[in-house]
């Protein structure tokens, strides 16, 4: 499959009809599906390096998978979203899974998402860090435990990298809300950090890291105490 696969699930025709076209003449190879069943089918058949899509509900569906069937559940997501979106639907879509949120009347800033997760994806930076039981290889995208890589979906793994940078530092959540996930505004409740740590926690401790990804409750989180 080419590292240009993208998979577009976008229930409004219209829309669905732009965004390839565009999306095909920047050189994409599109598989485009209008109801979830069919997205689920392409994403399990092609195995796309991205996929966009109109419906958190997706994203979810996306990273928890469904019994006998087989697919990337770490695939790079991003969600579409009205124009004038409320910033809770866009902490709401990061809660639900997605790697990213764009409106989907804004075609260069989509085109400019894609192009960055592919570019993380397939290059990433050129350094290894060594944090306890893991090692963060940020040219890979990998973590690693014992020198098995734990698949761990985008921000997963971004958000693992950034507490390795200083893993008995306790950063705070809107530091990891602002450097993980771009988000400033301020007044929102959420519990984005928190779902994504206590996920990266579990995948971390199947792979036989224990201890890590602590809860400093009240402030934040470390990596290791």
């Amino acid at each position: 499959m080419s590292a240009n696969a993208v998979l577009l699930a976008e229930h409004e025709p219209d829309s669905r009809e732009y965004l390839e076209r565009q999306l095909r003449d920047d050189g994409f190879m599109v598989f485009e599906a209008g109801w979830t069943a069919r997205a689920l089918d392409l994403v399990e058949r092609h195995a796309p390096d991205v996929v966009i899509v109109g419906e958190p509900a997706l994203v979810r569906k996306l990273r928890a998978g469904e019994p006998g069937r087989t697919w990337n559940r770490n695939v790079p997501v991003i969600v579409l979203t009205a124009p004038d979106a409320d910033p809770v639907v866009r902490v709401r879509a990061l809660e639900s899974g997605a790697d990213d949120v764009v409106p989907r009347d804004v075609y260069l800033e989509l085109l400019a998402r894609v192009r960055a997760l592919l570019r993380r994806t397939l290059i990433g930076q050129a350094d290894v860090v060594e944090a306890g039981p893991l090692v963060v290889d940020h040219r890979a995208r990998q973590v690693r435990v014992d020198g098995v890589a734990v698949g761990l979906a985008g921000r997963e793994f971004e958000l693992a990298a950034k507490l390795a940078s200083d893993p008995q530092r306790v950063f705070t959540k809107t530091e990891l809300l602002r450097d993980v996930w771009g988000i400033r505004t301020s007044g929102i409740r959420t519990r984005t950090v928190d779902s994504h740590a206590s996920r990266l926690r579990r995948k971390l401790e199947a792979a036989g890291a224990v201890d890590v990804v602590v809860n400093q409750w009240g402030v934040g989180y470390r990596l290791l105490e």
